[in-house]
Formats: structure tokens, sequence, C-alpha cells
């Protein structure tokens, strides 16, 4: 399993693939190994962006692009080389935020 952020604008579309930016300026999408550090993530770098924060659950095994394991600040995170499946979408939660910002749980979704 892996765990990517998204703000809900982003992700609207059900019926395309999901780009995030990162896939065009950095070449892969930005997922997290657990919940935890997904939060961690959340809290540490979408803190000032606006509107709802969703948590998306991925099956790795349903993912069409590569994923890779790569290092970044000393722990392996993964990274998928392409865009995220709608198919490989196991999960949706929202990331519950205070008025500062800063994550305070998980609601579902939808």
């Amino acid at each position: 399993m892996l765990l990517h952020i998204a703000p809900a604008a982003e992700w609207a579309d059900p019926e395309v693939p999901y780009r995030p930016a990162s896939l065009a300026s950095e070449g892969f999408v930005h997922c997290s190994p657990d919940e935890e550090t997904a939060l961690a993530v959340a809290e540490a770098h979408y803190r000032g962006v606006p509107g709802p924060l969703l948590l998306v659950d991925l099956d790795e095994t349903l993912l069409t692009a590569e994923v890779r394991w790569e290092d970044a600040g000393g722990r392996l995170f993964p990274h998928v080389y392409g865009p995220l499946d709608r198919a490989a979408v196991t999960g949706v939660r929202e990331v519950r935020r205070d008025a500062a910002g800063r994550v305070t749980g998980l609601v579902p979704w939808g």
C-alpha cells in the first residue's frame, strides 16, 4: 500500500489518471509508505494549501507506472514514475486540519 497527499481540487476528475505537478517538474509522483509518514508530509508541506486535502490509498500492484523506493533525507520513500491510475485507488480519506492548517486526523471523503 502506498499513500499520496493530494489537494481535493486537483484530484477531482475520476475519469483521467492523476498527474500532479511533480510529475512534470520532477518526473515522479511523491508517495509515502505509511499513514504516519503521509500525515507528517501533509503537516510539513501542505499547511498553506487551501481547501481540503486528501489521503489517497494506492495498491502498488495495480499501478502501471514504475515504483522506485528512493532515499529522501535518510528514509526510503516510494516514487511513482508516471500518472496514478484510478484503478489502483483503494480508498480516499480527507485530511482534517485546524484553522492554522495543522493536521488533526482523517475522516471518510465523499
